[in-house]
């Protein structure tokens, strides 16, 4: 039987996708901005803009999947977390950074929101329905991505992707 991890990281890389190298992405680039530094791409979600001296064409699924769980599973602390609610703010920490993905997190369980899952937030989400949680935190993802300067080339996209989430996480269970 495959981990929570393993289950959510399916989902996420199968987002994310293989190889791309879009120069119109700020995540391509190793400076984090179109034409700032150089155009390096995007491989299984690890960016060149996030890992600036990674070989990203070279990366293989194993070794992203062992940055996945390092820099991001970890962080927010998913092998505690429901597991539909550990994938819906995992999904959000590879996409939309690790602390915006806690403060969501944080803000929907009604605590403090300083970006690092710790006791607190953990102990907060167990005492709350599951349902309203995943809804605020995806609710606060949707405001924050439609509201970026690349929502016009990319929104659909990440639109698909945000709509697609709850299914997966209501399949991942509580």
């Amino acid at each position: 039987m495959s981990s929570t991890f393993d289950r959510a990281f399916a989902v996420v890389v199968g987002e994310e996708g293989g190889y791309t190298q879009d120069p119109a992405d700020a995540g391509n680039w190793t400076g984090g901005a179109p034409g700032r530094g150089t155009c390096r791409g995007t491989r299984w979600g690890i960016s060149a803009a996030a890992y600036p001296l990674l070989d990203i064409a070279g990366l293989s699924l194993a070794e992203a999947q062992a940055i996945y769980r390092r820099d991001y599973w970890d962080h927010i602390r998913g092998d505690a977390l429901p597991p539909a609610l550990a994938l819906m703010v995992f999904d959000a920490a590879v996409n939309n950074g690790v602390g915006r993905a806690a403060r969501w997190l944080q803000g929907a369980a009604g605590v403090a929101a300083d970006g690092v899952v710790g006791p607190v937030t953990v102990v907060a989400v167990r005492s709350r329905p599951l349902a309203p949680l995943c809804a605020e935190v995806q609710a606060q993802r949707m405001v924050f991505m439609a509201g970026l300067q690349s929502w016009p080339h990319f929104g659909l996209g990440w639109a698909r992707r945000l709509c697609r989430l709850p299914f997966h996480a209501a399949a991942m269970g509580v």
